[in-house]
């Protein structure tokens, strides 16, 4: 038996964990380079880190949540109102789906055949589907999105965080930096791997945008450092 796996059936929690990971190690680390950098104290450093990590995953879970709730919300609405015309206007629907199969390149005849076909079989999903293009697989799912993200950003906030342990001088924004660096390398190729896509440009990107945060927290901690 011929199985397929496609990336797209896993979109909905991927997208929110990559995000959720990659939030937490450039917020993070971020803070900690930039702390760092003004000269806090070892035990003051682990703190904020700690608390940016707490802080940022309840915040992340939460708006996940209520985004992706919206989206839901939406997402009913549009199930609802289908059903309605449905249940009320029964030859206009068939039509309606008719005429999206002829836009895709099928003849009139063969249209209308298949339309009336995929609606005796279930013509709310037939019209979700290729009406609206919803999805079993696309659909919103708040409590899944808001676990991926806040777990991830955990797990991506933990690891700069580590570095406190192995450095403790006045080299610590730029040994957290570079190993924040490192990860946010690894977590792109993973990214890349499980959306099946080539990982030079997703690497490419997040470490970018993450060695511009971290320096600028840097330079900000070391001017408020300087002006103490």
């Amino acid at each position: 038996m011929h199985r397929e796996t496609h990336a797209v059936a896993r979109i909905g929690w991927l997208r929110a964990a990559i995000l959720g990971a990659n939030d937490g190690i450039v917020s993070t680390a971020s803070l900690i380079a930039g702390v760092a950098a003004a000269g806090a104290e070892q035990a003051s450093i682990l703190v904020t880190g700690t608390a940016g990590l707490v802080a940022g995953a309840m915040s992340m879970a939460a708006g996940e949540y209520v985004s992706v709730s919206s989206q839901r919300d939406a997402e009913k609405a549009d199930i609802a109102t289908e059903r309605h015309e449905l249940a009320t206007d029964p030859a206009f629907e068939l039509e309606e789906l008719t005429q999206i199969y002829q836009q895709r390149g099928l003849d009139r005849a063969l249209a209308e055949q298949v339309a009336r076909q995929l609606t005796d079989h279930n013509a709310l999903d037939s019209h979700l589907r290729d009406e609206l293009g919803l999805t079993h697989e696309a659909r919103a799912r708040p409590v899944q999105a808001a676990a991926a993200s806040a777990a991830s950003f955990s797990v991506g906030a933990a690891l700069p965080l580590a570095t406190l342990f192995v450095d403790r001088g006045a080299s610590l924004p730029w040994t957290v930096s570079g190993a924040s660096l490192v990860f946010l390398a690894l977590l792109g190729a993973l990214g890349a791997w499980a959306g099946n896509a080539p990982m030079l440009r997703p690497v490419v990107r997040v470490t970018f945008w993450g060695a511009m945060a971290m320096a600028a927290t840097i330079a900000i901690g070391s001017l408020f450092g300087a002006v103490g």
